[in-house]
């Protein structure tokens, strides 16, 4: 049986794979944006969540947006969630688009954040499954989504 992981990765090969064959240097101006998403996001793949963490035996997910954006879009950001919410401008969920970052209040004094992809999609580090492709409209991220930033013009 296939997991939601794998069926969100099929999704998205079908929907963007002629953008999967670019080469793998990062910040390219030329490239797709959001195939620059996906390389990074299939090199976190799996990677599983831990506190603090910033390398591929385990990552948090403020450290895996920043990493994201430094690889894919040469865009350097500071490390801690709530830095980053301090960050760009913010934008209104219906304005939001690719590249975006998207933050969510999970508690009363933690916070989440992830990157937004084209549709409903945004990758992120999640505490339960590691790095991951979830859906902004599951009920779960909706009522916890608290703001949108944009940091990449």
């Amino acid at each position: 049986m296939l997991t939601r992981t794998t069926l969100l990765w099929l999704l998205l090969l079908v929907l963007f794979g002629g953008f999967l064959s670019t080469s793998c240097t990062p910040a390219r101006k030329a490239a797709d944006p959001e195939a620059l998403l996906i390389q990074e996001f299939r090199k976190w793949e799996g990677t599983p969540y831990v506190l603090g963490g910033g390398s591929r035996r385990g990552v948090d997910c403020s450290f895996f947006v920043q990493i994201v954006l430094r690889d894919a879009y040469g865009i350097a950001i500071p490390r801690t969630t709530r830095e980053q919410m301090q960050i760009g401008r913010q934008v209104s969920p219906r304005s939001a688009r690719l590249g975006d970052l998207v933050f969510f209040q999970t508690g009363r004094t933690t916070y989440h954040v992830g990157i937004l992809m084209r549709g409903d999609f945004f990758m992120h580090a999640s505490t339960s499954r590691g790095v991951t492709i979830d859906r902004l409209s599951e009920p779960y991220w909706q009522q916890r989504m608290i703001q949108v930033r944009r940091v990449a013009g």
